[in-house]
């Protein structure tokens, strides 16, 4: 693609490296194509991307579909991690919504609002990333939209199958069922602390070494996508994604099916979740009390992993990735007009914990990737 030059006083003009190309210096097309072969098509993909709109193989009667917005100093930011890790977060998100709902990603599409200063390689970058997430799922990215703003945005809209004759929805759970969790939890939101004390920055190796882990579940989640089938195939009732904190999560699981979900925190499952969360907590230098209630907080409220909450019958074992962390139990009479707190119990009891990430209570505590 031809590098345009760059007018500089006097009339005379400068060559713009590679490097320093922002989308002021290109066209919506010439954007468009220095991406765009990068981008995964994905054998359900009848036609791709290049006409007024994708098709795409839908085998059943029915799809499903997602979709999630990304803003800079919002959801993300520049300095830190990659475009291609902003990609990779886009993409994962949206396909564990349709995992949430007993199904598999088969396509996307993704919408992309961008300043004049965006450099090019930042947009190449983040189509690297998304094809990093959907190319070994065969998910296509089959089109989108590129439009100038004020503020950096990625948009991505997620097409699914179903897995089974039904959709997996909220609403299934029953009085007796096991409540069981598959994937990692507060590890993102340990990855956020980190990096918002500037660990990701330190030159300390030790320190490094330990935080690694939990900055890489920030920056890229790993959804546990796969267990979908396996849920699905173990006879599961409800199910969703764990995006906003397992508190906050499993309340909306609880009200939408009727019922008090009642998390066993001194389990061997939850118990060894918070414990691992500890180097994390004795890097940002907390010991005592102080790490305990932090691990606490992060496992209970830190959301964007991306695991999945589900509920199966207590009379089938709970499928593989899938741990046991608690039991349905019913509501009380009038239970489904009280406050979402009443909806989880810990250990029998009401919980006292911030229930996680709301995008508009500004009270609320800072979760990953909600800077």
């Amino acid at each position: 693609m031809p590098v345009p030059p760059l007018p500089r006083q006097g009339g005379s003009v400068r060559p713009v490296t590679e490097q320093q190309r922002t989308v002021a210096d290109v066209d919506e097309d010439e954007l468009i194509g220095a991406f765009a072969n990068l981008l995964p098509h994905g054998r359900r993909t009848l036609v791709p991307s290049g006409d007024d709109a994708a098709v795409v193989a839908a085998p059943g009667s029915s799809f499903v579909v997602s979709t999630d917005a990304l803003v800079q100093d919002r959801h993300f930011r520049v300095g830190w991690g990659s475009a291609r890790d902003v990609g990779w977060r886009a993409a994962m998100q949206n396909m564990a919504d349709i995992a949430a709902m007993g199904a598999t990603p088969t396509s996307l599409v993704v919408a992309l609002v961008l300043p004049r200063t965006t450099p090019v390689e930042w947009v190449i970058d983040l189509a690297r990333g998304l094809a990093e997430a959907c190319g070994p799922r065969d998910v296509g990215i089959v089109g989108g939209d590129v439009v100038g703003g004020e503020q950096l945005v990625v948009a991505a809209t997620v097409h699914g199958e179903l897995l089974g004759e039904r959709p997996v929805l909220r609403r299934g759970a029953r009085p007796g069922d096991v409540v069981a969790h598959a994937g990692a939890l507060g590890w993102a939101a340990a990855g956020f602390d980190l990096l918002d004390s500037g660990v990701g920055q330190s030159p300390n190796a030790h320190e490094s070494l330990a935080a690694t882990p939990f900055l890489s579940a920030f920056l890229r989640p790993q959804p546990p996508l796969d267990a979908a089938a396996a849920a699905v195939a173990g006879g599961v009732r409800a199910m969703m994604d764990v995006s906003d904190g397992l508190l906050r999560d499993a309340a909306r699981l609880a009200r939408a099916s009727g019922v008090v979900l009642d998390l066993d925190l001194n389990g061997s499952v939850l118990r060894s979740a918070a414990q691992e969360l500890a180097p994390a907590a004795e890097v940002l230098g907390l010991s005592g009390t102080a790490a305990t209630q932090r691990q606490r907080s992060w496992l209970l409220g830190g959301g964007e992993d991306h695991g999945l909450l589900a509920c199966f019958p207590a009379d089938r074992p709970v499928p593989s990735p899938f741990r046991p962390i608690g039991t349905v139990r019913r509501a009380r009479p009038g239970d489904r007009a009280v406050p979402r707190g009443r909806r989880v119990l810990l250990n029998g009891s009401e919980s006292s914990h911030r229930p996680g990430w709301d995008h508009f209570d500004l009270g609320a505590p800072r979760d990953p990737d909600r800077s």
